[in-house]
């Protein structure tokens, strides 16, 4: 099979032929039919992130088709179009996981991170970490929905949002524009907050009913504006400078939520978060239940990300532009 690796920090990816894997107990072999490029690679390949290891094959926003079952695997069937999410693995028994929230467990690994990912013709992964993908969804469509939609979907449930809700989003990347179009069919009311107007209609389009340029405007006060405020600001951006500016645009008993974040502190007054009842939270992207449940409400209202397919041969190139920040768009990748 293909596959293209990260072999060291700030190194291109290099394009290699490796065997096809076998499923070992507990496993099951996917045949990839596309995997979505996200920015976690980027900061992988520049050695920053907390999971990652090298050499490493990446990619965690899979779709591909069961192809072979390890022992003692009986589900999902060969032949089943399934989703393969960041989370690849936990412990099994700590608190967190048998309450069903492995994305908290402390021993988690990582898709493409912690172990070899989806740029690859075949992938291994664990039987109860990847989930059937629902009849109607696309399978090439549906691959960043694995962590771009899952991150976005799952960060509006955990920040309480409901019919009626203010949402701002800070952002129009993949998890942005994601997160505005799931907070729409939600039933919220949606802001997003941009540096500039280029994506302006874009955001109006899929269901913005306000946009902020912080180039033209301060983003708090332009919140406030918004009858008393947003319940929920959710940082998409990696800049924890775009959260820091928005937080005064929070309504009373309203939430900040981390969805994205930089390598800096996160500077906030205390006096702003105790005056106002104000939380502070973060989400790391979703345990199994959550992403049936993105995968499930995607279907059901036809959510599916707008991406650009590229062969495998792109992803060197593709994975150097989002780093220096040329990339335009999100990019999946697609095989044959």
């Amino acid at each position: 099979m293909r596959a293209a690796v990260m072999t060291a920090p700030d190194t291109p990816l290099t394009i290699e032929d490796r065997p096809v894997p076998e499923p070992g107990p507990g496993e099951l072999l996917i045949r990839v039919v596309a995997c979505g490029m996200c920015h976690s690679e980027v900061v992988q390949w520049h050695g920053h992130h907390v999971f990652g290891r090298f050499p490493v094959v990446p990619g965690h926003e899979i779709s591909g088709v069961v192809e072979a079952l390890g022992r003692d695997v009986d589900f999902p069937a060969v032949g089943t179009r399934v989703g393969v999410p960041f989370l690849y693995d936990s412990c099994g028994h700590c608190d967190m996981c048998v309450r069903g929230d492995q994305i908290l467990c402390r021993d988690k690994r990582a898709t493409g991170l912690s172990v070899d990912g989806g740029y690859a013709e075949y992938v291994i992964v664990k039987a109860g970490y990847a989930t059937p993908i629902p009849d109607g969804l696309d399978p090439v469509a549906a691959a960043p929905l694995m962590c771009a939609g899952i991150t976005g979907f799952n960060g509006l449930r955990q920040g309480g949002v409901r019919p009626g809700s203010k949402v701002a989003v800070l952002g129009t990347g993949g998890v942005g524009t994601m997160a505005i179009r799931f907070a729409a069919a939600m039933g919220a009311r949606v802001a997003v907050v941009s540096r500039g107007r280029h994506s302006e209609d874009e955001a109006k389009r899929l269901g913005a009913e306000l946009f902020v340029a912080t180039d033209e405007q301060d983003p708090a006060e332009a919140l406030r504006a918004w009858d008393g405020g947003a319940d929920l600001v959710l940082n998409t951006t990696p800049a924890n400078a775009a959260a820091e500016a928005a937080l005064g645009g929070i309504a009373p008993d309203g939430t900040l939520l981390m969805l994205g974040y930089g390598q800096a502190p996160l500077s906030i007054p205390p006096v702003v978060l105790v005056v106002n009842r104000i939380r502070v939270m973060g989400m790391p992207s979703g345990s199994p239940h959550d992403l049936r449940d993105t995968l499930a409400f995607a279907a059901a209202h036809g959510i599916v990300p707008e991406s650009t397919p590229i062969p495998l041969e792109e992803a060197p190139a593709t994975l150097a532009a989002m780093a220096d920040g040329t990339a335009r768009g999100r990019h999946v990748i697609t095989f044959p």
